[in-house]
């Protein structure tokens, strides 16, 4: 009786948590898991984002690539049903809503076809023999050895969505999309006034989180009569002067815990709701670096983006596949001693024509017939950028002799 009691109780809770549109059970630690809208970023911090954590993404420089990621996480809710809470202080929330990019969901061959198309145009670090003869002649040593799997894959979760084309209408507002737009809700001049030992912009934003969770039946720590869902959460660059922040100015901001206080009173919300957050932050306009460490303490999981706009890497050899690198700061521990770590940590990412994926990092070989010595004193240059992993053996002008 006793094992048919625990077996009931246990096909139960599946149940209950199977009823839960766009969500799974982590198969490692039981946690309760949603997708960020990117496979690949799923794969990265073990299997999707935990319902009641936090994902902190340092922004690029030209805040391109973040924004990206946000909208689809945003847009990965609207698909599920899911309800969507977005905040910013500089785009109101209805423009991103315009830019979420369209799911492919009725036509399989275009999914197919766009991940194939993804998977060939990832770098290898030996061609075939075939393409070799037609291309350049490899060392022999690198002749036979098999393809290194670049593409970050796991079993399918969440959905896929085309970048070159927007969500259609009909299909955003199809999910309740609740919206916080700094202007709109406090005086410019009033963001920055001190409320509590934290500016008042960030008060009325912990306000009005609290009154979505609470109203709309997301409250775990209450009983509620409304249907279980999940609420997503997407906050653009918090911590930016717009916010009434001046971390960004100097080592010693007048508010410089406003930040790390508003993080901790976040996190005590999502942990009791059933709820998921996405924060971008413009780390690099933050001088104080013990507040970024701070902010990163502070969060559940944390990666930073780093673009080649603009930078010596868009021309360097070793990155001409890619768009920029992608750093796993922090990864959480959820019900386990230890957290999920990474099976590599060079990371890159790219944006095809369709999808933005992420893969891992490779050195190519060098020692071909046909590279110059330029070329080779290039590729020895970029080795020398990656401390760990794959480059951290390059030394001096020397190239890598695997």
């Amino acid at each position: 009786m006793a094992a048919r009691a625990g077996t009931s109780f246990q096909r139960r809770t599946r149940n209950q948590r199977a009823s839960l549109p766009g969500t799974r059970p982590s198969l490692r630690n039981g946690q309760l898991l949603l997708s960020t809208g990117v496979p690949s970023l799923d794969y990265i911090i073990g299997g999707g984002l935990a319902v009641g954590t936090l994902l902190l993404i340092e922004e690029d420089r030209y805040e391109s690539y973040s924004r990206m990621l946000l909208k689809y996480f945003v847009a990965e809710g609207v698909v599920c049903g899911h309800s969507i809470f977005i905040a910013s202080a500089s785009d109101h929330p209805e423009a991103l809503l315009q830019e979420l990019p369209a799911p492919l969901l009725d036509d399989v061959i275009e999914i197919e076809d766009a991940v194939r198309e993804t998977e060939d145009n990832s770098g290898d670090i030996v061609n075939s023999t075939t393409a070799s003869q037609n291309s350049m002649t490899i060392a022999w040593r690198y002749q036979n050895f098999p393809k290194v799997q670049t593409a970050l894959t796991s079993s399918r979760f969440g959905h896929y969505f085309d970048v070159s084309k927007t969500m259609s209408t009909e299909l955003q507002h199809s999910v309740k999309c609740h919206s916080f737009f700094l202007p709109d809700e406090v005086p410019f001049d009033l963001a920055a006034t001190e409320f509590g030992n934290m500016n008042f912009g960030y008060v009325k934003l912990l306000r009005s989180i609290q009154r979505v969770i609470r109203e709309e039946g997301f409250d775990g720590a209450c009983p509620q009569t409304k249907q279980r869902n999940i609420l997503r959460i997407g906050i653009h660059s918090l911590g930016s002067l717009l916010w009434g922040e001046d971390v960004g100015l100097s080592e010693n901001a007048k508010h410089a815990y406003a930040l790390t206080k508003f993080l901790y009173a976040l996190r005590g919300l999502l942990r009791t709701s059933l709820s998921a957050c996405i924060i971008t932050v413009p780390a690099y306009l933050i001088q104080n670096k013990a507040i970024i460490g701070r902010v990163v303490k502070l969060s559940d999981t944390v990666i930073g983006l780093e673009s080649f706009n603009a930078s010596e890497r868009e021309t360097n050899p070793l990155y001409k596949d890619y768009h920029g690198l992608l750093h796993v700061r922090q990864i959480p521990r959820l019900n386990s001693l230890i957290c999920d770590v990474p099976d590599t940590k060079d990371l890159a990412f790219k944006l095809k024509r369709k999808l933005f994926t992420i893969e891992r990092l490779h050195l190519p070989p060098d020692l071909s017939d046909t590279v110059s010595r330029s070329s080779k004193q290039d590729l020895a240059e970029s080795a020398k950028l990656l401390s760990t992993g794959c480059g951290g053996a390059a030394r001096g002008k020397k190239h890598l002799d695997f």
